[in-house]
């Protein structure tokens, strides 16, 4: 073996230490890049291949009723490639064992058939037999929350008719990847499922027949759905549409793919942030490690070895750590990317995904990684490379010093010696102390963005359900109903208060930007309804006008004063300007607000409500959901309570479950960052460390001198670890804004505290580490040692 290769094995050795740390660096970036991209391709991945190989729609409409002839009609428009009509209804469901009120939506298919757009994936028994008016096939996320399986039999209320079903099979549909509930932000598949029934059955139940109320369509490659929409549009005009929309607005896609928009931005930004400071430390660290090695270079050169030679030794040594690294990384990656796709993949289902690590991720992680790293150890080895052997050989001349601030000062007198020492040190070695506290502030940072996600989604929720959803529950109507129903709804038991709200379907334009949403009409200043400003405050709603949250306004670039055209979509339809009179901010969905006075008039019709919020009794709920049941009206109740932790599961399995793991490897580079300062620090001052000792300084003396210097960066670099984390939190809250969710831009003062806290129980665990070195400082050596 050569020479070069058995220092090689020994400095590998011999730097143990120092390996883990930095291998654990590299092994935090490459694994957040492996755990952000992955969970992308599986997601893209799935909804690809599900929407190519069960025909997902390309146009939806919705209407009231018009005549099956139609869609021959609809057929022949210019870039149609496919049709089907179908009728949608609601219904109510009885699952027994389970007392919370569930809703569901019931779709038709052919008779014992596949649909030809939107088919369905079919994962246990089989799709209703033709002829059979009780059977459904039922939407796998549903039936895993109730454990229904194929010939299972639930009950239900079809247009105002007790029926019992048959569960014929468990299936997954492209349309419902995302499975949303009418009034939902997030899936609840325990209140919440979807059916598919034959068309005749169907049709005969809601006086369908040779009718559909609900069309689908899939469009010629090359053909944009915006001109066939238009001519959709005309030929539904008739029959209470309520405006057709592409793909882009259908309600699981939109979701899914704001996830996927999500999951493109974090698997650049996160990784960029922990491969950056990955490879800004392990090029100051190696470059470290390779200049307290300048007289071992220098013997190698005069024996005979050549800069290419020791250039490509540490270039060895170098790659030999990133490679430490790079399959820490990729193991720990695989491992904890499956499990966070695994989450994902609670709420958007597929029929299947596919987990795998790419191995152009695994090459990017190390070519980053091993590029800083060369970085650093290239400009290190050359410096020592170029010096002629007998120069090397020769420790570095001390540097011309003069007296400082400090000496000339009389603070002098109230400091002691080794506290002296360490303000002098780092004071004329500027660079290197500031390189130290930049690398230590960025890991300060990265504790930054890892501890604000947990403080602001608890501020987001708590906002949402505390100051905007003030009520217990929220009763749908099928039809609008008249305000007295207010006055009905408080004799049932529990009820302890009521307000009405009527919801309409609009279409809301400004300029060239629009948006199709609901407008909410309410009570001026509702009891159970929060509408609040950025700083939290209540507001009233005005007269007339319309109220806008925050993103929707933006979303439309309109301000207060601007008119925006409001298409409505449902009753007398038409198109009317209504001035934008404020704006509030709410960090969960997208909505416009008027008075609910306003809004009947908007509409042309008396008091009328599409819903009631109501204030319970909780210990009396299952008495008042027992009689609502009765009640054919009601389409549906949403519970407050239940809405919330579904909201909060949601957030805490996706987001805060990926935000851990940052935070664990934020918390590994930090000790890591610090560790590393600590032990260069002492290979670069352990000979001034054993003279001092020789010249009678004590043990603690010595070891303050070290440790102190050590404090005194992580001191230093705190302050600007905060200001460089609040910047990343900043980018990161605007990258991943969405309709779902906002999440606000809050950092507590536990956040910055753990922060700090983190990185100086590292430096404390750094010392204890590098206290025994401290301990066997050879004082023989430094008194033999030449100048």
């Amino acid at each position: 073996m050569r020479a070069l290769d058995h220092k090689l094995l020994r400095d590998f050795s011999g730097l143990k230490g120092q390996v883990a740390a930095i291998a654990v660096v590299i092994a935090a970036g490459v694994m957040t890049l492996i755990i952000a991209v992955t969970s992308l391709d599986a997601i893209s991945y799935g909804q690809r291949a599900f929407y190519r190989d069960h025909a997902f729609a390309d146009v939806f409409a919705e209407l009231k009723r018009a005549p099956e002839y139609l869609a021959g009609k609809i057929a022949s428009v210019d870039g149609v490639n496919r049709v089907h009509t179908r009728v949608v209804a609601p219904v109510r469901l009885e699952i027994a064992g389970f007392e919370d009120p569930v809703s569901g939506q019931l779709i038709s298919i052919p008779d014992g058939d596949q649909p030809p757009i939107n088919s369905l994936h079919l994962r246990e028994g089989r799709l209703p037999e033709s002829g059979r008016a009780d059977s459904v096939a039922v939407s796998e996320p549903f039936a895993e929350a109730h454990g229904l399986r194929a010939g299972d039999r639930l009950r239900a209320i079809i247009n105002g008719r007790l029926e019992t079903l048959t569960v014929s099979g468990i299936v997954l549909s492209p349309e419902y990847i995302y499975q949303l509930g009418p009034a939902d932000l997030i899936p609840d598949y325990e209140r919440f499922g979807v059916l598919w029934m034959n068309r005749r059955a169907l049709a005969r139940a809601f006086d369908m027949d040779g009718a559909f109320n609900s069309v689908v369509l899939t469009l010629q490659a090359g053909v944009g759905p915006e001109p066939v929409i238009a001519e959709l549009d005309r030929l539904l005009a008739d029959y209470g549409t309520l405006g057709a929309y592409a793909r882009d607005e259908q309600v699981s896609h939109r979701i899914l793919s704001q996830e996927i928009d999500q999951l493109q931005v974090t698997s650049v930004i996160l990784p960029a942030i922990f491969l950056g400071v990955s490879a800004f430390l392990l090029s100051v660290l190696m470059g470290r490690i390779v200049r307290n090695q300048r007289q071992q270079v220098a013997v190698l050169k005069a024996f005979g070895y050549s800069s290419a030679e020791l250039i490509r030794h540490y270039a060895v040594l170098t790659a030999a750590i990133v490679l430490v690294g790079v399959l820490v990384g990729v193991i720990l990656g695989a491992w904890a990317a499956d499990w966070v796709a695994e989450l994902y993949m609670q709420y958007f289902r597929f029929p299947e995904t596919r987990f795998e690590v790419r191995p152009q991720v695994i090459v990017l992680g190390t070519a980053v990684s091993g590029a800083a790293a060369m970085l650093g150890t290239w400009r290190a080895v050359r410096e020592a490379a170029v010096l002629a052997p007998a120069v090397a050989m020769r420790p570095p001349a001390p540097a011309t010093f003069r007296r400082g601030w400090l000496d000339r000062s009389r603070l002098r007198r109230w400091i002691d010696q080794p506290t002296r020492i360490i303000l002098r040190n780092l004071g004329r070695h500027r660079i290197k102390a500031s390189l130290s506290v930049l690398g230590i502030a960025l890991s300060v940072a990265l504790l930054v963005v890892g501890g604000y996600q947990f403080n602001a989604i608890d501020q987001l929720i708590d906002t949402q359900y505390r100051k905007v959803l003030k009520m217990d529950a929220i009763v749908h109507f099928n039809d609008v109903a008249p305000e007295r129903a207010a006055a009905e709804l408080l004799h049932y038991p529990g009820v302890e208060h009521v307000e009405a709200f009527r919801s309409v379907p609009v279409r809301l334009v400004h300029g060239v930007r629009d948006y199709r949403t609901a407008i909410e009409g309410m009570n001026r200043r509702p009891v159970l309804r929060g509408l609040i400003d950025r700083a939290g405050v209540d507001q009233e709603l005005p007269e007339s006008g319309l109220v806008l949250t925050d993103y929707l306004a933006e979303h439309l670039g309109a301000r207060p004063g601007d008119l925006i055209d409001v298409e409505i979509k449902t009753g007398h339809r038409r198109t009317v300007q209504v001035p934008l009179a404020g704006v509030v901010a709410e960090p969960l969905g997208v909505s416009a607000y008027m008075a609910r006075p306003a809004l009947n008039r908007l509409m042309r019709e008396g008091p009328a409500a599409s819903g009631f919020w109501l204030s319970l009794d909780r210990s009396e709920e299952t008495a008042l959901f027992r009689e609502l049941w009765d009640v054919p009206k009601v389409a549906g109740i949403g519970l407050i309570a239940q809405a919330e932790a579904d909201i909060r599961g949601y957030i805490e399995d996706t987001m805060l479950g990926t935000m851990g793991v940052m935070l664990l490897l934020a918390v590994s580079i930090a000790f890591a960052v610090v560790y590393n300062s600590a032990r260069i620090a002492f290979a670069e001052r352990e000979r001034e460390l054993a003279t001092l000792r020789v010249l009678g300084f004590g043990r603690g003396e010595v070891a303050w001198i070290l440790v102190g210097e050590l404090f005194v960066l992580t001191l230093l670099a705190i302050p600007l670890g905060w200001l460089l984390g609040t910047g990343l939190a900043w980018i990161l809250t605007e990258a991943i804004e969405m309709d779902l969710f906002r999440i606000p831009f809050v950092i507590s003062r536990q956040a910055y505290a753990m922060s700090a806290a983190g990185v100086l129980a590292a430096a404390v665990l750094s010392a204890l580490l590098i206290a025994p070195r401290l301990a066997r400082l050879d004082m023989v050596t430094a008194l033999k040692s030449v100048e």
